[in-house]
């Protein structure tokens, strides 16, 4: 599982069936200080997650699982919102709800 960022959503109207009545966002990757550290991934929303929210991402055979299908095309589902984080007595939220 990683954190990261919605920074925009995918309009695909022809897509693998199993990928029918999903909402697709873009997902920046996020290290643990809040900064991007690797390219952004679409991920499918299981949880109704909107532009600019930090998120919880399952990746791979996990990440099928949320949706109920273990043969989708799904490789990223989104599976939480992250409210806030707290790391070592540092609280990430102020910092996170800024960017």
């Amino acid at each position: 599982m990683w954190l990261g960022k919605v920074v925009g959503t995918v309009v695909a109207p022809t897509k693998d069936d199993t990928l029918v009545g999903w909402k697709l966002l873009v997902v920046q990757p996020l290290n643990l200080d809040g900064l991007n550290n690797i390219s952004m991934q679409v991920a499918v929303d299981t949880v109704g997650a909107g532009n600019g929210e930090t998120v919880l991402v399952a990746s791979g055979s996990s990440a099928r699982r949320v949706t109920k299908n273990d043969n989708s095309a799904v490789d990223a589902a989104i599976v939480g919102i992250v409210d806030s984080m707290e790391i070592e007595g540092v609280s990430k939220s102020q910092y996170w709800m800024q960017k």
